[in-house]
């Protein structure tokens, strides 16, 4: 991991927000996605990450409109979401309102009718035919060859493009781990002599690659969470995993968590499919585990029950009002103005009510999610914490030394921060 600790700082108060521009609005472009942005600063979001922007291959495509994932010419943008005026006008009014951009990056593969297959066929794999070769079962894609430096320096022209001409503030590298690490490390140091401080964030968990990124994302937190409610499995099983990764990781290491992101929704399942009651206690729980940076999904503030498809237009039915836009502007505020230190520990229970305090003094915090599938009745106590404790969701309902009493049912949580 490069040691920014000016991004670090950053990061460590700060929610990213994930835009589908295709499904965000009827129109699916930018301009009609920039109505958005006064209700996303509302909220408190910190980071915009727009999946990619690039013109979406013809040739082999899936579905109607084809995967975002399959790139025909990354130096221009994507003609069904408007003009390279427009999208410099998008970063403009993120930047004014105080968030920052970061785009989606696909360096391991494009498509078959890329604009380098003509100019450039040497940048891709090829059989003992002649012809391209597809990764996986990709079969919309063909694999750039990694072992040509030239076909590297153009990918990091481009990226240098992006930051040089439209001041973006980042990128999002999709399957980062595919690509040699020698490229995103090149990657940033050459993006980054155009502007310092960008944002990198890495579709892997391949520890290496914290040399070039500063967030991964928590797939194991995600594949466990799910096991850990269709096996019922021992509360003992999450806090055993994040114990194991805390010693697995660099110590300032960063991870994405999350509930839903573009690939679950389409494929796997939207939130409340995967987890049921229990979605909003886990997002509760990403925004204040201390080594995670959380994401929201396009519509979940809303929240969307239905997933989106991949391929096609699924727009997104957005309602006069979203229910959980206060919701969610109430966990980003508190991340926001969280300044009490990184003490942290989980509070021992009996049943499946996970609990932990963060922080010391002022400031600091009590999350108690139940993950049970039954009431829990919470009766917590301690001797060093006596002081008094607000309810960050009501702002009303106090608890004076440390005397919490009440009781929680499948998927209720209550964040308790301590006034005095």
């Amino acid at each position: 991991m490069l040691d920014n600790n000016k991004v670090l700082e950053y990061l460590s108060g700060s929610t990213i927000y994930e835009v589908n521009l295709r499904q965000f609005t009827q129109k699916g472009d930018i301009i009609s996605f920039m109505e958005h942005l006064p209700r996303l600063k509302s909220m408190g979001v910190s980071i915009i990450w727009l999946m990619p922007i690039h013109p979406i291959g013809i040739k082999n495509r899936k579905g109607s409109l084809g995967s975002y994932y399959c790139s025909r010419n990354f130096f221009e943008l994507n003609e069904e979401y408007g003009t390279k005026s427009d999208f410099k006008k998008l970063v403009t009014a993120v930047h004014d309102s105080g968030m920052k951009i970061i785009i989606d990056w696909v360096a391991n593969h494009a498509a078959w009718d890329n604009n380098w297959t003509l100019t450039n066929p040497d940048f891709f794999l090829r059989d003992e035919q002649g012809e391209f070769i597809s990764p996986y079962d990709w079969t919309d894609v063909i694999q750039i060859d990694h072992n040509n430096e030239a076909a590297h320096d153009a990918m990091r022209n481009a990226m240098c493009y992006w930051v040089n001409e439209f001041d973006i503030d980042g990128f999002r590298a999709d399957l980062a781990h595919l690509t040699p690490l020698r490229f995103w490390i090149k990657a940033r140091v050459l993006t980054e002599q155009i502007k310092p401080d960008l944002i990198w964030l890495a579709e892997t968990e391949e520890i290496d690659y914290y040399q070039a990124f500063d967030i991964f994302y928590a797939w194991k937190w995600m594949h466990k969470t799910a096991s850990f409610f269709k096996e019922n499995q021992a509360l003992s099983s999450l806090i055993n995993l994040l114990n194991e990764e805390k010693e697995f990781y660099p110590e300032k290491a960063l991870q994405m968590f999350f509930t839903s992101n573009h690939d679950e929704n389409s494929w796997n399942g939207t939130e409340y499919e995967k987890y049921g009651v229990y979605a909003k206690a886990l997002s509760v729980f990403s925004f204040f585990y201390p080594s995670s940076v959380p994401l929201i999904y396009s519509g979940q503030e809303m929240p969307n029950y239905k997933r989106l498809n991949f391929f096609d237009k699924d727009e997104i039915v957005w309602k006069n009002e979203c229910e959980l836009q206060e919701f969610y502007s109430i966990l980003i505020h508190q991340r926001k103005t969280y300044n009490s230190g990184d003490d942290f520990y989980f509070i021992t229970t009996n049943e499946k009510l996970l609990a932990f305090k963060r922080g010391s003094g002022i400031g600091s915090l009590l999350v108690f999610l139940n993950l049970d599938h039954k009431n829990i009745e919470l009766n917590y106590h301690h001797s060093e914490e006596f002081g008094e404790y607000i309810n960050i969701f009501d702002k009303e309902n106090s608890y004076k030394n440390n005397q919490v009493n009440l009781v929680l049912g499948p998927g209720d949580f209550l964040v308790l921060e301590k006034v005095d």
